[in-house]
C-alpha cells in the first residue's frame, strides 16, 4: 500500500512539473523547487515585510557590512512565482550596495527569471517592493539606531 502511494505521489509532482514546464521558464521552475535564500534571519539590519493584491505576503531581511549586503533571506507565504521572485530579489540584491539595490525593480526581476505569465507579474513586483521596504528600514535604523529597540520582525 505505502509503495502504491510513494509511486502515486511521485507521478503526481511529475505531472505538476510538466504542466508547470509549459508556462514557466526554467529559472522559474528551479527557483520554485529549489529556493535560494529562503529562510528568516536572526537581527536582520533591514527587514521588510509587503503583502500584494493576490494575498501572498513576501518578508525580506538584509545584513549590510561595510554599505554592502552581504546577506539576504525571505520568507513567503506566496505560490510557485512569488518563491521565485523572492529568491531571485534576494540573489540580485547581494554584493550590491543600498543605493544599486534600490535599483532592482520588478523588470529586472522579470528579465532575470526569463519572464513571468501576465497573471504573474505583480509577483515581481511583489519582491521588489518588499526588497525597497527592507532598504529603507536598513536606511532609518542606520540613521535612526534606536528604532531598532522599539521594532519587532
Amino acid at each position: 500500500m505505502s509503495e502504491d502511494f510513494d509511486k502515486a505521489m511521485d507521478e503526481l509532482q511529475a505531472s505538476i512539473i510538466e504542466d508547470a514546464r509549459k508556462v514557466y521558464s526554467e529559472k522559474v521552475i528551479e527557483r520554485w523547487l529549489n529556493p535560494k535564500y529562503m529562510g528568516e534571519m536572526e537581527g536582520p539590519q533591514g527587514c521588510g515585510k509587503v503583502t500584494g493584491p493576490c494575498g501572498d505576503t513576501v518578508k525580506i531581511f538584509l545584513r549590510v557590512e561595510s554599505g554592502k549586503i552581504i546577506d539576504a533571506r525571505f520568507i513567503t507565504d506566496g505560490c510557485t512565482t512569488t518563491i521565485a521572485a523572492g529568491s531571485m530579489a534576494c540573489e540580485l540584491a547581494m554584493g550590491k550596495t543600498f543605493r544599486e539595490a534600490f535599483k532592482i525593480t520588478k523588470e529586472v526581476i522579470l528579465e532575470q527569471l526569463g519572464g513571468l505569465p501576465e497573471e504573474s507579474i505583480h509577483c515581481a513586483l511583489l519582491s521588489s517592493n518588499t526588497l525597497r521596504a527592507a532598504l529603507t528600514d536598513y536606511l532609518e535604523s542606520r540613521n535612526e539606531p534606536w528604532r531598532k529597540l522599539y521594532k519587532k520582525h
